[in-house]
């Protein structure tokens, strides 16, 4: 039976990849306070603002492309049974050939009914007022927005849990409940953290190595040793 490796990846991934991040810019995403375009209270505020927002985004995706880190996490596969828990709301890692991805945040090619949660729906073009589900509430991005719960946490909590060895990759530490899923890995678990500028030391894990470097850098490297272990 293969081991099983949980992957936790950041915004730093897809950063790689030309996506920007508003971690890196003052608490602005592309130009815009995110509490106006990520929180319920924007959406009501300005429902034109917030559509229009992610309307970009998704425009922007088919314009870049899975990066190096993406494509290694794809061949991890070839020796471990491997599932990504993602922060990030692109489709970089499914592009780049991973089988097995459940996105925290929710994701940009998605949209849901604000009149009923269970009603989530593909969705590539441009989403507008008037966008209506099949019970005629207005359309939204499936996007996880400040303030609302994580509807894919309890699986996450479990993934980790059950794994044989952990990758961090990309990400602050600091968004929480995200951050905290590397508490519930069962201790002794190897543990790897890819960051050009780690937020964590080796001496607050058992059983960490950090690697300093950019995701399309380290991954590679680190998963050529991974298999090369099996």
């Amino acid at each position: 039976m293969k081991k099983k490796i949980t992957v936790l990846t950041g915004a730093g991934v897809s950063a790689e990849s030309g996506i920007n991040t508003f971690r890196d810019a003052d608490g602005l995403w592309e130009g815009h306070d995110v509490m106006e375009v990520a929180s319920p209270q924007g959406f009501h505020k300005n429902p034109e603002l917030v559509l229009n927002f992610y309307n970009e985004r998704r425009r922007q995706l088919p314009q870049v492309q899975p990066n190096k880190a993406h494509m290694a996490l794809a061949d991890l596969e070839n020796g471990f049974d491997v599932t990504i828990i993602t922060q990030n709301v692109d489709d970089l890692h499914e592009r780049g050939g991973s089988s097995n991805v459940v996105h925290l945040h929710g994701e940009l090619l998605k949209v849901r009914s604000t009149g009923d949660e269970s009603c989530v729906l593909d969705w590539a073009e441009d989403l507008s007022l008037g966008n209506l589900c099949s019970k005629g509430h207005q359309l939204r991005p499936h996007i996880v927005w400040f303030g609302e719960e994580v509807p894919m946490l309890e699986k996450a909590v479990h993934i980790t849990a059950d794994s044989d060895i952990l990758i961090i990759i990309g990400t602050s530490m600091q968004v929480y409940p995200a951050a905290g899923l590397v508490n519930y890995a069962t201790p002794g678990t190897p543990i790897y953290f890819i960051d050009p500028k780690p937020s964590i030391s080796e001496n607050d894990f058992d059983n960490l190595k950090i690697i300093p470097k950019k995701a399309a850098e380290g991954v590679p490297e680190l998963i050529h040793e991974l298999l090369k272990l099996g």
